[in-house]
């Protein structure tokens, strides 16, 4: 079969590269996002996507607007049988959505969490499962016939980093499954009332206080390493655990002081922590913090 892959960042590589190990799958083009200036010497990077496609002879196209009348002309010149998007970035018009079923892989049980950062929501929520969604896109966001669900645990303490690898293995086997057995799977509409979404993260979402220790610890576990968390202060949280969820305590107080960790309040539980990192400064130990800023037993970390 005829595929035209859709995608961008390593979620999507993965796919893409499987897509492209199966004999009986037939890539015939690569839809990605433009190259982007990276680092302080903004230096022009191609999106991964590209760079696995070119490394297997693939024709790769990086329109800045896939609505364009041009670049919509010319991909419907492009025959295929699928259309496959994997975090792509950019809305399909209805005229691709037409040139051939648009299978899309979103990382979530739909319709929970539609948008762009459903593994950061469901561990910001505390859900104790996730999984991926292959459906038939149409114009909406997120909004097509659900063609599979695959259902994943989420570990109480599992970080996002290991949560998107795991999710990449889901999608990836569950791409194959869905261009392999397409004609087996009935789409089913997916119930509105009970649709939720996310939006793009953005580094101020890193803020936290010392208020609800679970929560804080999600959001540890969502945004590293990115935003990151970080104290009003600047002071960022680098590595942490949770404690205890409802003892009440002095938000920020300095409960215990071990050989490699502390541990402090909340409003409402409490957390170790093992290493911070302050403004304009290396990573450390909190212990070295603490020394350096003379912090002891009952003080506030900030």
């Amino acid at each position: 079969m005829n595929v035209i892959f859709m995608g961008t960042p390593d979620y999507a590589s993965e796919i893409l590269e499987a897509l492209v190990a199966d004999e009986s799958i037939n890539v015939v083009a690569v839809y990605t996002q433009p190259d982007k200036p990276v680092g302080r010497k903004k230096v022009m990077t191609p999106p991964i996507t590209k760079t696995v496609a070119l490394a297997n002879n693939l024709p790769v196209y990086q329109p800045s607007r896939l609505r364009d009348e041009e670049t919509v002309a010319e991909l419907l010149q492009i025959e295929c049988d699928y259309i496959v998007v994997a975090a792509y970035g950019q809305i399909l018009p209805k005229a691709v959505l037409d040139h051939a079923p648009c299978i899309n892989l979103h990382a979530s049980i739909l319709p929970y969490y539609r948008g762009a950062s459903p593994i950061q929501q469901a561990i910001l929520n505390g859900d104790k499962e996730t999984g991926v969604t292959a459906m038939l896109m149409d114009v909406g966001l997120d909004t097509g016939d659900i063609l599979k669900i695959e259902k994943i645990e989420i570990a109480d303490d599992e970080m996002v980093s290991i949560l998107f690898d795991r999710l990449t293995k889901c999608a990836t086997a569950l791409t194959l499954d869905v261009l392999k057995n397409f004609s087996n799977y009935t789409p089913l509409p997916q119930d509105d009332t009970k649709s939720t979404h996310c939006t793009k993260i953005t580094k101020e979402e890193g803020l936290v206080s010392f208020d609800d220790a679970a929560s804080l610890y999600n959001r540890y576990r969502a945004y590293t390493p990115w935003p990151g968390i970080y104290l009003e202060s600047g002071l960022k949280i680098k590595k942490m655990m949770l404690l205890e969820r409802d003892e009440k305590h002095d938000p920020g107080e300095i409960l215990s002081i071990e050989k490699e960790s502390i541990a402090v309040g909340c409003a409402k539980g409490s957390l170790r922590i093992e290493l911070v990192q302050p403004v304009s400064k290396k990573e450390m130990s909190v212990i070295a913090y603490l020394n350096g800023k003379r912090l002891s037993l009952a003080d506030t970390l900030a």
